[in-house]
């Protein structure tokens, strides 16, 4: 085995909170700040975009995070318009780009007079992005002594922190009062934290749009009262639902990158994505819109399927038909035996079974290449399990990432690399 928001739309429904549909404009940056800038793309003097050198290894978000650009979808979504590039973040070493960071010719007198600004805290933090940049070598004089004022888009095209400040405030009062609240990445708009991927793994720039427009709901297997399966290992008690739940979260990461609305429905806030090998058995999960988690099990798969139902049902009424569920177990056998990732599908639906097929293809050919010594031995077939079932949406898929019981199979999932590329093959199988 390998070792390895244009705006935010929030729905309503009967006793949920309201929830955040990620979504990411594609206008024009240049169209946005015509009001307050010169029009770059008629070649004013007075106005360009900055061009800089990729170096080796570089992509667009490390490019980006270089210049402070990073954690703003307006900002990768810029880059892609003025280089006039298909939505794929590789770059060329050595090669040339602009970068959403606007030349303009100071006049000599103030930053807000420049750009005709009245927010003083905009000019403030223009001026400090041009000092930091100098600081660590980027630019090599000041604005002021060579009359070109460096802009980063984000500054005029994207919610400003102090935004964010007041949205988390507001948050935090409502959940004071018991008030239903959106979920926390709303609050952030155009800045991509998410705060639900935990501290290392939050910050999540937008590569691509591939899936804009397409809906999944991701549940991982248990939690809450309900661990699941267990098995033991090098003395550590291993819990169906917390290795479920990090291979799940990155997941949701990777197609929140590349523009998909994604909904995590288990969750537990003070997780994260995890990269230890064992993950420490806990029972606070919750479901999406803080709700508890019941004790009886018909109870809470019923809870889950619901939500999903009445988020399937107002997206399509809004016209969208690609919605996904993926639900993601790690099954329990006898410990000796050795059983490879296998996936059911929802029984008489074509769609499913289309994705499911799709899903065993992806793992067949990794496990060709990268474990040719020991064949892949996963399966497929229907099976009328309750999520299956009952859910709505036009697609559901389930996964079993093998026996938590089988010393062979454990190491699927207890090293973070492994759990990775099981979140990775899966992301690639949806494309």
């Amino acid at each position: 085995m390998l070792e390895r928001r244009k705006s935010a739309k929030f729905f309503r429904g009967v006793g949920l909170l309201l929830v955040l549909a990620l979504s990411v404009s594609q206008l024009p940056a240049q169209k946005k700040l015509a009001a307050r800038l010169p029009d770059v793309s008629s070649g004013s003097p007075s106005a360009s975009y900055l061009e800089v050198e990729a170096q080796s290894g570089d992509n667009v978000p490390t490019l980006l995070e270089r210049y402070s650009l990073d954690g703003y979808d307006c900002n990768i979504t810029a880059f892609f318009d003025i280089n006039k590039l298909e939505e794929d973040y590789r770059l060329k070493a050595n090669a040339r780009y602009k970068i959403p960071v606007l030349v303009v010719q100071y006049n000599g007198k103030t930053i807000r007079s420049t750009l005709g600004l009245d927010d003083w805290g905009t000019a403030i933090r223009i001026d400090q992005y041009n000092k930091n940049l100098q600081a660590a070598g980027l630019r090599s004089r000041s604005f002021i002594d060579d009359k070109e004022l460096w802009v980063p888009l984000h500054e005029l095209n994207c919610p400003a922190e102090g935004e964010l400040a007041e949205a988390v405030k507001a948050t935090s009062k409502a959940r004071a009062s018991g008030q239903q609240i959106p979920d926390e990445s709303s609050a952030s708009k155009g800045n991509r934290v998410f705060p639900i991927f935990g501290k290392k793994y939050e910050k999540t720039p937008l590569v691509s749009q591939k899936f804009k427009g397409k809906v999944f709901y991701i549940i991982s297997g248990h939690g809450g009262p309900d661990v699941g399966a267990s098995g033991t290992r090098g003395g550590h008690t291993l819990c169906e639902d917390e290795y479920a739940y990090d291979v799940s979260l990155r997941l949701v990461r990777l197609l929140v990158s590349h523009g998909a609305t994604a909904y995590m429905i288990v969750r537990d806030e003070n997780d994260g994505i995890r990269d230890e090998m064992y993950l420490e058995c806990d029972k606070d999960e919750t479901v999406w819109g803080d709700q508890t988690i019941p004790l009886d099990q018909k109870e809470r798969l019923a809870q889950r399927t619901e939500l999903i139902n009445q988020l399937t049902e107002r997206y399509l009424k809004a016209g969208v038909q690609d919605q996904t569920v993926i639900e993601i177990h790690v099954d329990s056998r006898h410990r000796k035996q050795e059983i490879d990732v296998f996936f059911y599908y929802r029984p008489e639906s074509e769609a499913s079974k289309e994705l499911a097929l799709q899903m065993h293809k992806t793992f067949l050919q990794k496990y060709a290449r990268l474990r040719s010594q020991k064949n892949y031995n996963g399966t497929v077939s229907s099976r009328g399990l309750f999520t299956l079932r009952e859910t709505t949406t036009p697609v559901a898929v389930y996964v079993e990432l093998g026996n938590i019981r089988n010393s062979w199979d454990q190491q699927r999932v207890v090293i973070a690399n492994n759990r990775q590329a099981l979140a990775n093959w899966l992301f690639e199988a949806l494309k």
